[in-house]
């Protein structure tokens, strides 16, 4: 079984909530694969559950030496990837690889695993509460939080390269609506 299930969407629209909930619901045949960033971690973050956080120098390594399968410089300066010992890990368990990434990571992951890949779009229901969410996250400062808006418009583009797009109007419902999409993927 080396499926790949890709949640893209902009900051704040809620793709970590959603695949959180699946490998809550599902945890028995899906795996996180944990990205690799050079950002500083926020409060409660760890070094290898929310991400691997590395120098930029250990980042342009695994570069150098092919550890990537996919990597972006996601924001100036901040570059996120998603290394292939990941996904080799929780293929050799036997799950299915669940990805929460920026929108151009995973158009590339889609191109990468092709019929092997699901590739879903989790939009908000518009930039305005998108800007909402974003502003009581309180995770950036207001010239951050310009610049994350920004570039919502601009992945909001990317949304028709997916297989799915789903809005994420009622948490409750956007959960329910996202397993059976999974579950679906996963039963093919």
């Amino acid at each position: 079984m080396k499926k790949s299930i890709i949640f893209s969407a902009p900051s704040g629209s809620g793709k970590t909530t959603v695949v959180k909930h699946l490998l809550n619901v599902m945890g028995d045949n899906l795996a996180f694969s944990v990205s690799a960033t050079t950002r500083k971690p926020r409060e409660g973050e760890l070094d290898g559950r929310e991400y691997h956080f590395l120098e930029s120098s250990v980042f342009n390594q695994h570069i150098q030496d092919n550890a990537f399968l996919e990597y972006e410089e996601v924001y100036a300066g901040i570059l996120y990837g998603t290394l292939w010992s990941e996904v080799h890990k929780i293929w050799n368990a036997n799950k299915a690889v669940i990805f929460d990434v920026d929108v151009k990571g995973g158009l590339n992951l889609k191109r990468q695993f092709g019929e092997q890949a699901l590739a879903v779009f989790l939009r908000p229901p518009s930039v305005e509460i998108l800007m909402d969410r974003l502003t009581k996250r309180s995770t950036e400062v207001e010239h951050q939080l310009k610049e994350r808006i920004a570039k919502a418009n601009y992945e909001l583009s990317f949304e028709q390269q997916y297989d799915l797009v789903v809005v994420n109007d009622d948490l409750s419902t956007t959960l329910k609506e996202c397993e059976q999409i999974v579950q679906n993927f996963l039963n093919k």
